[in-house]
């Protein structure tokens, strides 16, 4: 890539020499030198604008920014342009917040992207003696890691054989929400929104990956899996802190100890169901009985991973899977409750599609584009990870006039780009119907991109939405959805998923039979 710009920046050259011919300019001055001219009139990445470190530790620290980064970044696009860069400790940081730039550097990739350093998750591995997951994993390693854990998830026909394990627990969400309701003053609300689809996403998950259901929709929760739904939030809400403390502090404040504490119950809980996993299939084969090719089972009988790796894997994809579906269905239901007419016409769309009792299909959820357009409109507004990154291990980068060593930390800035208005017109608004081809889609395929792109996309893509389908066209069949009369404006927080700043409480109100 870097050599075609440089030879178009040869062909540039020749055409503006205004005092010798082609021929005669190149012969004279060389292809090498022409190249070298044409890389020092690249700039470097110190000549990109941006904050200082001062000013960065000020907005994060002394103005509290330090959950809203997302919201920094809104005001440092408007401030410095679509790339700027930022100092923090020893880290220098490449934003991007264009659509065409972030085209242009994803597409640089090369066989192995590689993410941020993960140097947290890293370290807690290597103390208590972990394979690296999907997640931290890099090179080679990666790429024969997530070839296996890609068989049985990302293909849809695959991620369709969920359906019918997934439709098993709506009824269980149905009964605790009409628990959640009786025990409210006005017999409608649902408290903590959020919460609740978090138990519906573990629940979900676990039965795809682990073949089993917790009970995460009981009345009451084991005390177990209560302790691992807990975990997960102050993992990541110490790792926000953490990145952004210099290492020295780290044994004085209690932010390390809670990370690398949660991220043992994590697991702990994992290592343990896969264990009873391993026992199942010895049972099963001491009986001569059919194992079958459910997630688990299949990784530890396929002989392409030890059961190590799979201990290392498991807790990491377990985690990623709960976040995306239960925030997203969370802020989905809240901006149905504020647009009464979506919701109708979301409703008029389900009922026409799966009309009476029956459980919706993959061949269903195929024939309803509006609730499709929600789910990436949801997205879209509510990215689950509202910033990503990239290093750029092996290679040097050409973005926008900009030349980047090796080993340069870019942020993508998903929650900037997916609110531009140059891509979506009133882009704070929850508008579904920009999402469908028949009202003409004009955004740039790259503002907007919730499961990232390439080989390094989310490995559970097609489970997490086939998940959020099933369940939301389900719930808006059976309830009405409105907004709790003391709720107000619900806005955003960065715990490094996407989450809102306070308990989005609604109410569910059911529609006659």
């Amino acid at each position: 890539m870097i050599a075609a710009r440089l030879g178009r920046g040869v062909r540039s050259l020749l055409q503006v020499s205004p005092r010798l011919p082609a021929a005669r300019y190149k012969a004279s001055l060389g292809v090498s030198q022409l190249q070298a001219d044409h890389a020092r009139r690249l700039k470097t990445i110190d000549d990109l604008p941006g904050p200082s470190q001062l000013e960065s530790l000020y907005w994060i620290v002394l103005r509290g920014y330090i959950f809203y980064i997302h919201e920094l970044e809104v005001k440092q696009k408007k401030k410095y342009g679509p790339m700027w860069l930022s100092r923090i400790g020893d880290h220098r940081l490449v934003s991007i917040a264009s659509p065409h730039l972030l085209e242009t550097l994803l597409k640089q990739e090369g066989k192995y992207p590689m993410r941020a350093d993960m140097n947290l998750w890293k370290m807690h591995r290597d103390l208590r003696g972990y394979s690296y997951g999907p997640l931290i994993e890099e090179g080679h390693r990666w790429q024969t890691l997530r070839s296996v854990l890609n068989q049985k998830m990302l293909k849809p026909t695959e991620a369709a054989n969920y359906a019918e394990s997934l439709n098993d627990i709506i009824p269980d969400l149905f009964n605790k929400i009409q628990e959640l309701k009786a025990q409210s003053p006005s017999g409608h609300t649902v408290e903590n929104v959020a919460g609740l689809m978090y138990k519906f996403a573990f629940e979900s998950i676990s039965t795809v990956i682990f073949e089993t259901r917790l009970g995460c929709l009981k009345k009451d929760i084991p005390e177990e899996t209560q302790k691992f739904i807990n975990s997960i939030a102050v993992m990541l809400a110490s790792q926000n802190v953490l990145e952004r403390l210099p290492s020295w502090t780290w044994n004085w404040l209690p932010y390390w100890g809670r990370f690398l504490g949660s991220w043992d119950i994590i697991f702990n809980y994992a290592i343990k169901l896969i264990n009873k996993k391993i026992k199942d299939i010895e049972e099963r084969l001491q009986r001569g009985d059919d194992l079958g090719g459910a997630y688990l089972t299949h990784l530890l009988t396929n002989g392409n991973l030890s059961v190590k790796e799979v201990y290392g894997a498991m807790p990491e994809i377990l985690q990623a899977g709960v976040d995306t579906t239960s925030n997203t269905l969370a802020w989905a239901l809240y901006e149905l409750a504020r647009n009464p007419d979506i919701q109708q016409s979301l409703y008029e769309e389900v009922v026409r599609v799966i009309p009476g009792h029956r459980s919706p299909s993959t061949e269903d959820i195929a024939k309803m584009p509006l609730l499709k357009a929600i789910v990436k409109e949801t997205l879209r507004l509510y990215p689950v990870v509202p910033e990503n990154s990239r290093v750029t291990v092996d290679r040097e980068v050409v973005l926008d006039g900009y030349m980047f060593p090796k080993n340069t930390q870019f942020i993508l800035c998903h929650y900037v780009l997916s609110r531009d208005e140059d891509n979506f017109p009133e882009p704070n608004r929850f508008l579904p119907r920009r999402w469908l081809r028949s009202e003409g889609m004009k955004h740039h395929p790259f503002s907007s991109i919730p499961f990232g792109f390439g080989v390094r996309g989310c490995l559970g893509r097609r489970v997490a939405e086939l998940e959020m389908h099933l369940a939301l066209s389900q719930i808006i069949k059976k309830f009405q959805i409105l907004p709790d009369p003391k709720l107000g404006e619900v806005l955003t927080k960065n715990r490094v998923i996407l989450v809102s700043d306070k308990p989005i409480d609604l109410q569910f109100i059911d529609r006659p039979e």
